[in-house]
């Protein structure tokens, strides 16, 4: 090899390694920048997550409002009916399943009962032949642990107590942000891109519009997805006379705002409370039914209303769900898609500002040995002369 060659190598090299190790550096402080934003958002969850949950209730009230405030009702009054109605759908469907809840729930729990039973009786008979001594220890040994742990457990009842406590107030402060949403949401906007400067503002104000729109839209459709779940389902458990029919739907319907995971969940529950009640026939047909269902959901639904506000592969949902659900419980796995949604929403919209400022790639350059045109050759000419 020449030695110009070699030294041709090495500056290749050099440059590459160069470039490697700024991209590096680069790279690894975009990662200390999210550990800090991801620190800063679990330092100020319980101010966030409120913030995100009234602008979910928002997203699905307004639609409402908008209609009373072209009717020339005051955003201040439209805001406050379309709230207190909500309000009053969602504790007047809960006071109507309240009682049919706790009347089935007795006769579940006979069903469980009678379970249990059996089983104590498959324990006694072959192969395993225990006595009632026996099963009487383990009862027992079983009691002796629970009180050994009794402080454990009060302790754990009481964080229940404080969770729940905690849950109440974040409904109450999702509520009140969810009226101001309401109320003042139209000046936001104008609000965050006067803040951010002449050059930052138009693009400030066309990203929240985007978000919006997409975080709207995903809400409508998640919910209608949820209601034909609700619906087919529901019909089938009550035509298969499960118990809870009613409450099963309504969690059916909710559980769909968690993207395939959810109606997952939800599907399996309901197919538990057929197999304890009613049996194992029963609960396969209720797994049948579900998956008809899913597949309806999943081939017809989701793409057409979902996937039209997300645009997201479905694994990205999976992994989004998960991620969320892993650091932050139920409320992570259902505030994650939509986040991540709007993240997507952010980068094409980046992409699409660079591909408008980014002057394109310059033309080839001619191959040799190509004639050139007349026109190409007369103007070479005269430029030599």
């Amino acid at each position: 090899m020449s030695e110009p060659s070699a030294a041709r190598r090495d500056t290749v090299l050099a440059v590459a390694l160069g470039r490697v190790a700024l991209w590096s550096l680069r790279l690894l402080v975009i990662a200390a920048g999210l550990a800090v934003l991801a620190w800063a958002l679990g330092v100020l969850w319980m101010v966030l997550l409120p913030a995100l949950l009234g602008l979910f209730l928002a997203a699905v009230l307004w639609p409402a409002t908008n209609v009373l405030r072209r009717h020339s009702v005051p955003p201040a009054l439209a805001a406050l009916g379309v709230l207190l109605a909500a309000v009053v759908v969602l504790v007047g469907l809960g006071a109507a399943l309240a009682p049919r809840v706790v009347d089935e729930t007795q006769e579940l729990a006979d069903s469980v009962t009678g379970g249990l039973e059996q089983v104590q009786g498959y324990l006694e008979g072959p192969p395993l032949n225990l006595d009632d001594e026996q099963l009487g220890g383990a009862v027992s040994d079983v009691v002796g642990r629970l009180q050994a742990n009794a402080q454990t457990v009060a302790a754990r009842v009481l964080s229940g107590a404080a969770a729940a406590g905690s849950a109440l107030l974040t409904a109450f402060l999702a509520v009140v942000l969810c009226f101001f949403y309401l109320k003042d949401g139209p000046r936001f906007v104008p609000w965050l891109a006067g803040l951010s400067g002449p050059r930052a503002g138009p693009h400030v104000a066309e990203l929240c519009g985007r978000v919006w729109t997409m975080l709207s839209g995903f809400v409508r459709a998640q919910a209608a997805v949820g209601l034909v779940d609700a619906v087919f389902i529901g019909l089938g458990l009550v035509v298969l006379g499960v118990p809870l029919a009613l409450p099963l739907a309504v969690l059916v319907f909710f559980g769909a705002f968690i993207p395939i995971v959810g109606a997952v969940v939800t599907g399996a529950l309901a197919a538990l409370v057929a197999l304890v009640s009613d049996g194992l026939v029963t609960a396969l047909i209720v797994v049948g039914i579900v998956l008809v269902v899913q597949q309806l959901e999943g081939n017809v639904l989701q793409p057409v209303l979902v996937g039209r506000s997300l645009d997201l592969h479905p694994a990205v949902v999976i992994l989004a769900v998960t991620a969320g659900g892993t650091l932050r419980g139920v409320v992570g796995a259902f505030l994650a898609v939509p986040l991540v949604g709007a993240v997507a929403v952010a980068v094409r919209y980046a992409r699409l500002q660079l591909a408008d400022t980014v002057p394109g790639p310059e033309s080839p350059p001619m191959p040799a040995g190509q004639p050139m045109s007349a026109e190409e050759a007369g103007a070479e000419a005269r430029d030599a002369g």
